[in-house]
């Protein structure tokens, strides 16, 4: 998604300590931090449940162990009486205290060892990725027994992080296997002197330097949980120093076609509650873990920095500042920041009252201090200035206070001053119009380094704007659909549209916070400010929905949905340029541990074949080809990662690779992604079809390329979100072009696998 904008062609140094002959201390170091990052992370899950067991378990077989030892029965063979005489608390315990201790001890041991056995054969049995292969609906007799395995050896009733000790590191794919498919995916890309010309390099690469920069990724493999997701975070998120708006964050949308209240301070009352609900879960680990085919965990690490988190701009790099708590959130409204507080007397503030709050936020008549109004376009910009600013101007005195209040915030709310959603004359120039807004605002009315942004307008419309470099889309589309879902039809609104409940009335008003910024630091905001106006007015948007058909009638023609799309993503560009480019697909890889995402290189052979020569019999093939495609990349048999790691390895080695450079430059000119619905049983598309999020979107991946964002909902809709930039002379207008080649698409594949059917 967002991501592959930073992962292109980006920068970054290593000072080696000295590369002593076939071991560089640099690239050693950085792998074994990475383990000692990995094993942290691991003790603290285990310390903190001891999943597939229960305290209820441990305490049936302590008293079982203590039945036995009283019935003259010794199931522990002698290693009680072991125990026991080696207690070194025997000289100040009676001989039955001390059988009891010892039978204590022996009976902990015991459950301890089974829960490690329990999570040892668990994980092997999500080794086993077979099953992904299959055709759908036809189940191997091998899988049905695996799946009873996993069944039995997941437990019941898990807790949110209660799979993590269990789930398998993420496998380092073959050399040769990588280099493979990676020539495979640039081959209808390049004429045939441009394809020997890369194979010469990739050939060269996997006899020469791959099989040393191969070592130490398998050495990472087995020391951290996984070799790519704390790499990948450095070096294509934290170091990266251009703007974060636009390339980095992405937005989610709300409902198109209802608006619960027009009230503002009211739905932001409910949002904001909805949101504490939702965190109150997630700090409880009550949250069901995402299950697939119906009892295969994935990984959950990324939801423990989704509130509480802030992106602390630095010189070189940036770092995510997490706490384990926050009892307030900070809000911006027409220039001015406030501080409002989430408790009071012990108690989370209901939604009447933070309403209440947010209303006195509005009727405040004070203006913006000097430099408060376009503070936020420093978080918008480029990271340096940034940095540069923060350590200058906001180190002492109120602003640093201010500045502490803003990041250590819960996160951060936006009560915006314009109003969005499906109105005036042209709805479609509207909708364009609200995606924008939520991309990128004024380009200071958002805290762009906050883990996401609540953004609700004047008209009681609301959406939601999100920092890429702590998680993926997936983890905030999960709090996402709760947060709407609670305020729409658990919460509700009374016959007058302000949030229901009663109130406190002597809860203290929210506090404005103070700022002192001198002209020096204004200038900087302006610079800032400038450079994001700059980038925020070349983004061309067109969200729309397609509801001539959906899902349900793309599988009556026995073809995978999200495969349909994207061959008609394919076609729509090919009609456009008349060429094909390189294509970013993201697929996650959380059915490994911290697991993030890998790219599908959705542009194949088979669908150039099946454009370019207009062999439509190709049709199933190609669709076969990109799900296999999908399968490999979801089970750690992707492309892009490992050569990123690769490369990762050979600058910390001080080496220089032709090949890995020219493949980590090369332009996605489409980026797209599909973020599904994860918790369907929230919402009913059956009796309330509206009441759904519209989906979300992201920025251009590349400055000639296109952006495609989708969601299929129910069985006949499917929402598109498109961008790409004005400046481009490759692209052209989204609104104008793209998106009827895109329909003609739909409509043109879809014929044709009705005449096959």
């Amino acid at each position: 998604m967002a991501e592959a904008h930073q992962a292109v062609a980006f920068q970054f140094t290593v000072s080696p300590e000295g590369i002593d002959l076939q071991l560089s201390h640099a690239a050693l170091k950085e792998v074994y931090l990475s383990g000692l990052r990995s094993w942290k992370k691991k003790f603290n899950h285990f310390v903190t449940g001891v999943y597939p067991a229960s305290p209820s378990s441990w305490l049936f077989m302590v008293t079982a162990i203590l039945v036995t030892q009283y019935s003259r029965l010794d199931p522990s063979m002698g290693m009680i009486g072991k125990i026991k005489e080696h207690l070194p608390v025997s000289d100040y315990l009676s001989d039955q205290g001390l059988t009891v201790l010892s039978a204590l001890a022996f009976s902990t041991g015991l459950w301890l060892a089974l829960i490690v056995t329990m999570r040892s054969i668990l994980k092997m049995l999500l080794c086993y990725h077979g099953w992904i292969f299959e055709e759908h609906g036809k189940i191997s007799n091998t899988t049905k027994i695996w799946l009873a395995l996993v069944k039995i050896f997941a437990g019941r009733k898990p807790m949110l992080y209660s799979y993590q000790a269990s789930l398998p590191r993420l496998p380092v794919p073959a050399l040769k296997d990588t280099m493979q498919r990676f020539l495979e995916s640039v081959r209808p890309l390049k004429t045939d002197a441009e394809f020997q010309r890369m194979a010469g390099l990739a050939r060269d690469f996997e006899r020469t330097l791959g099989p040393r920069l191969q070592w130490y990724l398998k050495l990472k493999s087995w020391w951290a949980s996984n070799y790519v997701s704390d790499w990948w975070e450095e070096y294509v998120y934290l170091r990266s120093r251009g703007p974060l708006m636009v390339n980095s964050n992405y937005y989610g949308m709300d409902f198109i076609y209802v608006t619960p209240t027009p009230i503002q301070a009211a739905r932001a009352g409910n949002l904001v509650y909805a949101m504490l609900l939702y965190r109150r879960k997630l700090t409880r680990e009550e949250i069901k873990p995402l299950m697939i085919q119906g009892g295969l965990p994935m990984c959950s690490a990324q939801y423990e920095r989704m509130f509480n988190t802030t992106r602390v701009p630095g010189m070189e790099g940036d770092t995510i500042q997490h706490l384990r708590d926050s009892k307030h959130i900070a809000v911006y409204h027409a220039g001015r920041f406030f501080r409002v507080w989430l408790y009071h007397n012990g108690r989370l503030m209901r939604p009447r009252e933070l309403q209440a709050q947010f209303q006195m936020i509005l009727d405040d008549p004070t203006p913006p201090l000097p430099g408060e109004e376009k503070l936020g376009a420093l978080t918008a910009a480029d990271r340096d200035p940034w940095a540069r600013a923060r350590q200058t101007y906001f180190r002492s005195g109120v602003n640093e206070q201010s500045l502490s209040i803003v990041e250590k915030a819960a996160f951060f709310v936006t009560l915006d001053t314009s109003e969005q959603g499906l109105q005036g004359p042209n709805p479609s120039q509207a909708l364009d119009a609200y995606s924008k807004s939520l991309l990128h605002g004024r380009c200071c009315d958002r805290w762009f380094d906050k883990s996401f942004t609540l953004i609700v307008y004047r008209n009681g419309k609301s959406g939601i704007n999100a920092e890429h470099s702590w998680a993926d889309a997936p983890i905030v589309a999960h709090l996402w659909e709760y947060t709407i879902a609670t305020d729409a039809f658990m919460l509700g609104y009374d016959a007058n549209g302000n949030c229901k409940g009663d109130m406190d009335s002597s809860i203290p008003p929210p506090q404005k916070l103070q700022w002192d910024i001198p002209p020096e630091c204004q200038q900087v905001i302006l610079q800032s400010l400038s450079v994001a106006l700059a980038l925020a007015n070349d983004i061309d948007f067109n969200a729309f929905p397609f509801k001539e058909f959906g899902k349900g009638l793309i599988k009556k023609c026995r073809t995978s949905p999200d495969s349909f799309i994207q061959l008609c993503l394919q076609l729509a560009h090919f009609r456009d340029k008349q060429k094909f480019c390189l294509t970013y697909e993201a697929s996650m890889t959380r059915l490994f541990r911290e697991g993030r995402t890998e790219t599908v290189r959705s542009c194949t052979i088979e669908s150039f074949l099946l454009w370019d020569g207009t062999r439509l019999r190709l049709l199933r093939v190609a669709a076969e080809k990109h799900q296999n495609l999908y399968r490999h990349a979801m089970t750690g048999a992707g492309i892009d990662r490992h050569l990123f790691c690769l490369y990762v390895v050979s600058k910390y080695l001080g080496l220089d690779s032709p090949f890995l450079r020219e493949v980590l430059s090369e332009p996605w000119r489409l980026s797209t992604s599909q973020t599904p619905i994860q918790q369907m049983e929230l919402f009913d598309l059956q009796n309330h079809p509206d009441y759904v999020s519209f989906g979300g979107g992201f920025g251009p991946v590349d400055d000639d390329g296109y952006g495609v964002s989708y969601v299929i909902v129910g069985e006949d809709l499917i929402n598109f979100h498109v961008s790409c930039k004005f400046s481009s002379k490759e692209t052209v207008s989204v609104c104008q072009h793209i998106k009827e080649e895109l329909l003609r698409s739909l409509g043109l594949i879809l014929l044709f696998l009705l005449m096959k059917s």
